[in-house]
C-alpha cells in the first residue's frame, strides 16, 4: 500500500480533509435544532444580526490565523482593538468633522505601530510569542487607562457619520459586513496567491526547511504581526462605531474568540495548516451559538465555557490528526 492509500484509508485523516464540510453539517444541525425551539431564529433579520455580530470577529480571526500559521499566537489583539478604539474615539470627540475614512486610516496607523512592536520583540528579539503578547496585552490595556484617564466615550460624543460607518446599510446589508467580506477576500488572495502567503505556510509547516531554502523567517514573522496590528487597528475603529462607545474594557478577552474561530475552523495550532473559508465557518459557528443561547434564554456566561470547550476539542482533534499523519509517513518510509 502506497502513502496515498494509507492516508485515504485512515479515518482521522479523512476527517482532516472534510473538516470544513463537518463544520457546515454542525452548523446546519444547530440551526435546525434552535429553529425547532425558537422559530424566529430562521429569519432574514436574525441572520443579518448574526453576520453583523461576527464581522469584527472575522477580521481579527483572519489576522490571528496568519499569525498561528507561522507557529505563533497573538494574545494582545483585544488590547490593540481597545487602545485603537479609545484613541480614535477621543479624536472624533474633539474633532466632530473628522471623516470616517480618516478615522479608519488613523486606526490602522495606530494598529501598525502596536503590531510593529509585537513583531520586533518576537521576530528579532526572539521572545516566545505567548510570553511577548501576554506582556503587550497588559501594556496596551494599561495604555488605555493612561490615555483615557479611566473615562469613557459615549454615543452622544460621536459624530453621526462615524456611527454610520459600521451600522449604515447598502441594500439592507450593514457596511461592516461588506468590510469583513473585503478583508476576507484580501487575506484569501494574500495566503493563496502571493509569495508572502506561500512563505507563511512554509514557515509553519517546516521552519528548518523553509530557512534552508532561503525563506527569511524573521521577516515573515515580523510581517504577520504587523498585519495583525493593522487589522486590529481597523477592528478598533469599527468596534467604536458599531457599539457607539469606547470603554476601558473594550474587547477585553476578545483574543479567546479569535483563537476559537481559527482553530475551530481547522487552523492547526502547530502552524502551517488552515484556510480562510474554514475560519469564516468557525466564526459563523461561534456567532450562531451565541445567537442561539440568547434565543433559547441560556445564560451568556455559558458562551465562554462553550468557546473553551470548542478550542480544546479542536486542538485535540488536530493533535490526533498530526500524530496519525506522522505515523503513516513513518510506516511508508520503512
Amino acid at each position: 500500500m502506497d502513502l496515498q492509500q494509507r492516508l485515504s484509508s485512515n479515518p482521522l485523516l479523512v476527517i482532516a480533509r472534510i473538516r470544513e464540510t463537518g463544520i457546515i453539517l454542525v452548523i446546519l444541525l444547530l440551526v435546525l435544532a434552535v429553529s425547532l425551539r425558537s422559530p424566529s431564529f430562521l429569519t432574514l433579520s436574525n441572520f443579518r444580526d448574526i453576520l453583523l455580530n461576527i464581522s469584527i470577529l472575522i477580521i481579527v480571526a483572519l489576522a490571528q490565523t496568519m499569525v498561528i500559521l507561522t507557529k505563533s499566537i497573538d494574545l494582545s489583539v483585544g488590547s490593540m482593538i481597545g487602545l485603537t478604539a479609545m484613541m480614535v474615539s477621543f479624536i472624533i470627540k474633539q474633532y466632530p468633522e473628522f471623516s470616517p475614512l480618516a478615522a479608519i486610516l488613523l486606526g490602522m496607523a495606530v494598529g501598525s505601530v502596536l503590531g510593529l512592536f509585537n513583531g520586533l520583540i518576537i521576530a528579532y528579539g526572539e521572545v516566545p510569542p505567548i510570553i511577548a503578547t501576554l506582556g503587550t496585552l497588559s501594556i496596551y490595556r494599561g495604555m488605555i487607562f493612561l490615555y483615557s484617564g479611566g473615562t469613557w466615550i459615549n454615543a452622544f460624543e460621536m459624530s453621526k457619520s462615524f456611527k454610520l460607518l459600521a451600522k449604515g446599510t447598502i441594500l439592507g446589508v450593514p457596511h461592516l459586513v461588506y468590510i469583513a467580506f473585503g478583508v476576507s477576500v484580501l487575506v484569501y488572495f494574500l495566503l493563496n496567491h502571493t509569495r508572502l502567503g506561500r512563505n507563511i505556510y512554509a514557515i509553519g509547516s517546516n521552519p528548518d526547511a523553509a530557512q534552508f531554502v532561503g525563506i527569511p523567517k524573521k521577516h515573515i514573522i515580523f510581517a504577520v504581526y504587523l498585519l495583525c496590528g493593522i487589522a486590529c487597528g481597523l477592528a478598533g475603529v469599527l468596534w467604536a462605531s458599531r457599539f457607539e462607545s469606547a470603554q476601558t474594557n473594550t474587547a477585553l478577552g476578545f483574543e479567546l474568540q479569535t483563537v476559537a474561530a481559527s482553530v475551530v475552523g481547522g487552523v492547526s495550532i502547530s502552524g502551517g495548516v488552515g484556510t480562510v473559508p474554514g475560519v469564516l465557518l468557525g466564526a459563523l459557528l461561534l456567532g450562531i451559538i451565541q445567537n442561539a443561547l440568547t434565543m433559547i434564554r441560556i445564560s451568556p456566561f455559558w458562551q465562554l465555557a462553550i468557546q473553551g470547550l470548542l478550542i480544546l476539542l479542536a486542538v485535540v482533534v488536530d493533535n490526533l490528526i498530526s500524530r496519525e499523519m506522522q505515523r503513516s509517513v513513518r510506516q511508508w518510509n520503512r
